[in-house]
């Protein structure tokens, strides 16, 4: 489905989000997302330079995070 969004979670990683999204900050103001691209990946680890994108910096600050959904 073409119109479905997809938010997967990275391990010790950052949440890639997929799909047709508008990203707003508290203010309402949508952040530029560059629609060519087929997924934005938003920091879950708060280390960031680039909040809320992802930078890579969760590979420097020992961030660790697997959240599991329960199986079926």
């Amino acid at each position: 489905m073409a119109d479905e969004v997809i938010i997967r979670m990275r391990p010790d990683g950052p949440f890639l989000v997929e799909g047709p999204i508008t990203l707003t900050d508290s203010q309402g103001n949508a952040f530029p997302l560059d629609s060519s691209k087929p997924a934005i990946a938003l920091c879950r680890c708060g280390a960031s330079a680039n909040r809320p994108f992802c930078d890579g910096s969760h590979k420097q600050c020992d961030f660790q995070s697997d959240e599991q959904a329960p199986s079926e």
